[in-house]
C-alpha cells in the first residue's frame, strides 16, 4: 500500500477519489500521462487495494475503498503514538537531569 501511494501521480488520483467515483478518463486529464500509464497506475492503486474499479459498457469508474486507508492510518497512527511516547519519556529524564551538558561531544572535545 505505502508503495502505491509512494508515487505523486497515483497519490493525485486517490485524492481524486477522495472526493468520489470517477471515470478512468477524468483521472487521466490532470495527470502528463499516456492513458495506457494511467491504467497501469491504477492497476497498482487496485492491486494494493485502495481502489476498486468497475466497468460498465466501455466506462470504467473507479472509488477509494476507505478500509484500505483506514488501516493505513492505524498503522502510522501506532507509530506516531511510540514516537511520542519515546519523547515524552526524553523530555522528562533531560528535566530531571538539568546537569546534564546541552552537546555531550562538544563538552568532549574541549
Amino acid at each position: 500500500m505505502f508503495q502505491a501511494l509512494a508515487d505523486p501521480a497515483r497519490r493525485s488520483m486517490v485524492d481524486r477519489l477522495c472526493k468520489g467515483p470517477a471515470s478512468v478518463k477524468e483521472l487521466a486529464e490532470p495527470l502528463p500521462m499516456a492513458l495506457p500509464s494511467v491504467l497501469q497506475h491504477l492497476q497498482m492503486l487496485e492491486a494494493s487495494g485502495l481502489v476498486r474499479s468497475e466497468k460498465t459498457g466501455r466506462i470504467r469508474t473507479c472509488r477509494i475503498e476507505p478500509q484500505a486507508l483506514r488501516s493505513a492510518e492505524d498503522w502510522i497512527n501506532e507509530r506516531r503514538i511510540l514516537w511520542e511516547r519515546r519523547l515524552d519519556r526524553l523530555g522528562a529524564y533531560l528535566e530531571a537531569n538539568p546537569d546534564m551538558p546541552e552537546n555531550p561531544e562538544k563538552t568532549e572535545r574541549e
